[in-house]
């Protein structure tokens, strides 16, 4: 323990670390409490780094704890993900728990606080509520049911328990201070009604506790130490320990917050997300446009980037825009790593080899990747017909232009060198075929007369090639901040009419047709790819990941 107190960390680790040598708490537990009401994204990847490294620095435990308090918003598909999601950035909870599983004791200390004179049934509805609150300028007043008597209170919520009130017709709140500077002290709803089937509770319960109620009586009862959330709950931090004051806690968990993460060109709204889903301008959560985790795994991005990405931005309390570019290049590194090569050709023209043997077909020896090379070898074919991205080749070339042309020698990457010699087209002008010449002294890519060449071109031979349809992802968004929608209370206008281009008739290495799904490649010359969850050995489906680089600067 002295070597850990002794290390310098961020601002919450500092806090911990003194926590835990004046004996404040003997051990630390920390908790992910995400509510079951959509999918997790890039600011909840930094959250599930935060709570679950604490607890893995400090030698404590992490839960993970649904807050399922609002049945009419929670489904269990919601939950399943969240737990897959986790898992799947690379972190194990040591136990799983509901806010659910905690509501007999809330329920219970909701009647402590009637009894005690800090909470009363109020019959106000939701928009006489808020009127009577203030402003930040102005003090809230008193509510007309706030002086009921602690014998009438607790008669009213047991009927309100019992269902014998409809939705919104009363609620229990807090008996604090109307006059609070702090507007979330001046008397909070803590219960109400709400006669929806829980997914866990069924019908027991038609009467549910308040995010701010729930939350610190729900970290009281499981042990946490350390409550780690984001900068929003500041203000809500008196409310917070008082919960825990009035209820009696012993040895109250400890709320710490961080700033949110606020990356640019991303929308991370669930209402919003929500309804770029149901207008069909994605094609769902894990649409990989999308800053949901899922989106971000179908895309290919690595787990491992997601996790470096967080832990480059640090922890603070200081609002910031994180650049979208930083989450890309720790995507793109991570992948120049680890991702095996291959050679895909998106836009293909066909080339004929006039002079190479009609019926021969060559072995050709690829590295795995440069960067390991551990991995070895693998191999590759190459024949009398092979393929070429169509602007790797140009009749006319401008100045600069080191590709395949006429009177210029190319490097075929990996095999040999080519000469143009002719073309043919259709009615309309357009190329359909390209014809070379090749020399066969040159295999590897080097000449032995020493002559070099500027353009090296990757191609995919047609013996060993299969059709693939690629879809070729972009930003989501045009604009920094796609969360400020337009005079019309819409954000669409800021939709990127480019996020999306799906290519098909692409030619991909016949083995790259069996890919698993998420199976990462760096396609030679054109980015980072993955296998799309749709794709099969029949109907082989690639997403780009990341370009090999950040080509964004230069659009805007």
């Amino acid at each position: 323990m002295e070597e850990i107190i002794k290390e310098q960390g961020n601002f919450i680790e500092e806090f911990v670390k003194s926590d835990l040598s004046e004996g404040v708490y003997d051990c630390i537990q920390t908790r992910f409490p995400p509510e079951p009401n959509g999918y997790l994204h890039i600011g909840h990847a930094k959250a599930i780094c935060i709570d679950f490294g604490i607890a893995d620095k400090f030698n404590g435990t992490c839960n993970l704890r649904l807050d399922d308090t609002n049945p009419s918003k929670e489904d269990v598909e919601y939950v399943d993900s969240i737990m897959e999601d986790i898992k799947w950035l690379g972190f194990n909870w040591d136990n799983v728990y509901y806010a659910s599983d905690y509501f007999d004791f809330i329920y219970e200390c909701a009647i402590k606080l009637i009894k005690k004179g800090l909470a009363y049934v109020c019959d106000l509805s939701a928009d006489e509520i808020r009127e009577y609150r203030g402003t930040l300028t102005e003090a809230g007043k008193n509510s007309p049911y706030r002086d009921r008597s602690v014998e009438e209170n607790l008669d009213l919520f047991e009927r309100m328990t019992k269902g014998e009130f409809e939705n919104g017709e009363r609620v229990l709140r807090a008996k604090i201070d109307m006059a609070s500077p702090n507007l979330n002290m001046r008397d909070p709803v803590i219960y109400r009604i709400m006669k929806v089937p829980h997914h866990r509770a069924g019908d027991k319960w038609v009467v549910y506790p308040m995010y701010d109620m729930a939350h610190p009586l729900s970290d009281a009862r499981e042990g946490v130490s350390h409550s780690l959330c984001s900068l929003e709950f500041e203000n809500h931090r008196p409310l917070y320990n008082w919960f825990l004051e009035k209820c009696d806690i012993e040895t109250p968990p400890r709320q710490i917050e961080f700033a949110r993460m606020n990356v640019n060109y991303t929308l991370t709204s669930k209402r919003k997300c929500l309804k770029l889903v149901n207008d069909g301008l994605v094609v769902g959560w894990d649409d990989p446009r999308m800053a949901t985790i899922c989106g971000m795994r179908r895309r290919g991005y690595p787990a491992e980037a997601i996790r470096d990405f967080c832990e480059k931005i640090g922890v603070s309390k200081a609002f910031s825009v994180i650049d979208i570019a930083l989450l890309e290049s720790c995507v793109r590194d991570n992948l120049n790593i680890n991702a095996e090569r291959a050679m895909a050709v998106l836009r293909p023209v066909e080339v004929v080899i006039d002079n190479y043997p009609d019926d021969l077909v060559e072995e050709i020896e690829v590295e795995i990747n440069p960067n390991k090379p551990e991995l070895g070898t693998r191999k590759t074919y190459f024949s009398k017909n092979i393929f070429i991205e169509a602007d790797d080749f140009c009749e006319e070339p401008p100045k600069g232009y080191f590709r395949l042309c006429p009177e210029r020698e190319v490097r075929l990457k990996g095999a040999y060198f080519v000469k143009y010699a002719s073309c043919e087209k259709d009615a309309n002008g357009n190329i359909t075929k390209i014809h070379c010449t090749y020399d066969p002294e040159t295999k590897g890519g080097n000449a032995p007369d020493g002559r070099k060449v500027k353009g090296t071109i990757h191609w995919v031979s047609k013996e060993n090639s299969v059709d693939a349809t690629v879809n070729l992802y972009d930003r989501l968004f045009l604009v920094e901040n796609p969360s400020d929608e337009d005079a019309n209370g819409e954000f669409s206008s800021n939709l990127n009419p480019e996020s999306l281009t799906v290519l098909t008739g692409c030619k991909i290495e016949k083995d790259l047709a069996s890919s698993n799904p998420e199976k990462k490649y760096q396609f030679m010359r054109q980015g980072y790819f993955c296998a799309d969850i749709t794709s099969t050995q029949d109907n082989p489906v690639f997403n780009r990941t990341v370009a090999l680089k950040d080509s964004w600067t230069k659009k805007k």
